[in-house]
């Protein structure tokens, strides 16, 4: 909110003219909307320094402020010491103004000149996207868009590991169902993939290799990694979602990085044999146990590669680096992290973010997590059932680190109940407003009065739309997009309150135009908002 910088700063200079000390000054709408519009405690942070009571320096307060300009139209002091403000209207039809003049309102440049990473879904090639790798994947392109509508530069990557025990497994439980196709008789892998995906990748590889391949054959593996990671590109583009760079953990042991990280953390002594094992001396950065780098097996854990794949990142200078985990990650995360501070690198600018499971409801229960492809819903067969635009709202509609009860009949819901299509049709219905206008006036809309504007329904809208650019800015500051979700579901609410509370078209030419172009600008808010989230705005439904 533009407002909250110019209180902000006004209440600076009263505090300067009243020779008070400064303070950390907190603004916020009252909790009684009858108070005015905005609210501060500031008086009562003040009463102890100055030994005042805090009703009388609010009046002192407001006694200073200059609100001849028409910005601020009323200040009053509230019990037990609350100075409260209330905005004139004037103020509200210049934003209405400003957001009529530019079809990107919102936006800013506080990121101008700096790249940020945001890395996510990262699921390994073994099988199909399940729904939580869905709400992953929807959360990082949501943060990456709001990152890009705060000025940044962003890469949208994607990082899997293919080198290690999952990606063998694969291959083998492959390789099994080949063998099983063709009539002869193997074992079972330990641990081996079962869906029924794994019986498709094995009748293509005798469609297209025949036969007679060999045991161990690497065909296997490879045939299987390609197909997989066809299907979860082709999944993500279901939903809207395309990676700038794809990065795996095979080549930083084909570049030699892996190599180079083991050697500089042997000869900072931050690493150590032990039954047969290679073992990170983590104690020794303040951690309560020593980690695996590398098993008796001679095989690799996680926390080697991933740590000089956060090395590379770094190296490639990025301004921010943001990783997307599921909440299984909070214990393991930060072995990376120190160790990456062990070797002396800028890890301030990384930021990881956690976020809950989803569990999927119908009638208020469980949905069995079993399909014809696998032994989990896939995020496919979700997006066909409820469509990309109400699978993208519905992940974001809660904080990331609360687990998410989806709900299937909501979700399939053609009415205002469900929340997406009474987004959408808050778009759709203003689309339709404005083509109607059209088709009986000039299509180009100017000589508005603005100032005709003055129904509760309609200030309370202008007020709404004024907190746009804030929300983006909140959103971006706490790296959380349900804070646009939960705005633009108030603006569509507070929207459909105006139509139903002021009729848009009139006989009344000056009152219909103006409130055009609210409509209009509301329109703009609600398009920018859904974009950022990934989500279209119909025009029609």
């Amino acid at each position: 909110m533009k407002i909250l910088s110019l209180l902000n700063q006004t209440l600076i200079n009263a505090l300067s003219t009243l020779e008070y000390p400064e303070k950390e000054i907190k603004l916020s709408p009252p909790k009684n909307p009858d108070f005015g519009d905005i609210s501060t405690n500031l008086p009562l942070i003040l009463s102890k320094e100055l030994k005042m009571n805090p009703m009388k320096i609010g009046e002192k307060i407001s006694n200073v402020i200059d609100h001849s300009d028409g910005i601020i139209d009323k200040i009053t002091v509230t019990n037990p010491g609350f100075i409260n403000f209330t905005i004139g209207a004037a103020y509200y039809y210049q934003i209405l103004e400003d957001i009529l003049s530019n079809e990107s309102y919102g936006n800013n440049l506080y990121g101008k000149g700096q790249k940020a990473n945001v890395e996510f879904v990262s699921a390994n090639p073994t099988g199909p996207l399940t729904v939580g790798h869905g709400r992953n994947a929807v959360l990082g392109d949501s943060v990456a868009n709001i990152l890009e509508w705060n000025g940044y530069e962003v890469t949208r990557e994607y990082y899997f590991n293919d080198a290690g025990r999952q990606m063998r497994i694969l291959g083998e439980s492959v390789e099994f169902r080949y063998r099983e196709l063709i009539g002869k008789e193997s074992d079972f892998p330990e641990g081996g993939y079962e869906g029924l995906y794994i019986i498709d990748i094995a009748k293509l590889i005798i469609k297209e290799h025949g036969k007679s391949l060999n045991t161990k054959d690497p065909i296997f593996k490879d045939f299987a990694e390609k197909t997989i990671f066809l299907d979860i590109k082709n999944s993500l583009l279901n939903i809207g979602i395309k990676f700038d760079k794809f990065s795996n953990e095979k080549s930083f042991y084909d570049n030699g990085q892996i190599d180079k990280f083991l050697n500089e953390m042997k000869s900072k002594d931050l690493i150590y044999e032990k039954d047969g094992a290679t073992w990170f001396r983590s104690t020794s950065l303040g951690k309560e146990q020593d980690r695996v780098y590398i098993k008796s097996s001679g095989e690799p854990t996680y926390r080697v590669p991933d740590t000089v794949y956060h090395q590379d990142k770094i190296n490639r200078g990025y301004n921010l680096i943001i990783d997307i985990f599921g909440a299984d990650h909070a214990d393991t995360y930060p072995d990376v992290l120190i160790a990456l501070d062990a070797l002396g690198m800028k890890t301030d600018h990384i930021h990881v973010l956690l976020y809950q499971f989803v569990t999927l409801l119908r009638a208020g229960e469980k949905v069995k997590m079993s399909t014809r492809k696998a032994n989990f819903v896939t995020m496919d067969e979700l997006v066909k059932e409820v469509n990309s635009d109400v699978l993208r709202y519905f992940f974001v509609m809660r904080g990331m680190n609360t687990h998410l009860n989806f709900d299937l009949d909501l979700a399939t819901d053609q009415s205002e109940k469900n929340p997406v299509f009474y987004l959408q049709y808050a778009h759709a219905r203003i689309c339709n407003i404005i083509k109607r206008y059209e088709a009986l006036d000039n299509p180009k809309l100017n000589n508005y009065d603005l100032s005709l504007l003055t129904h509760q329904s309609e200030l309370r809208l202008l007020k709404k739309l004024e907190q746009f650019p804030q929300v983006i800015e909140n959103s971006r500051t706490a790296l959380e997009p349900q804070t646009i979700a939960t705005y633009l579901y108030d603006t569509a609410n507070n929207f459909h309150r105006f139509y139903s509370d002021c009729r848009v078209i009139t006989e009344d030419k000056d009152l219909t135009r103006s409130r055009i172009a609210l409509i209009q600008a509301v329109k703009i808010v609600l398009r920018n908002g859904l974009t950022i989230l990934g989500i279209t705005a119909p025009e029609r439904m």
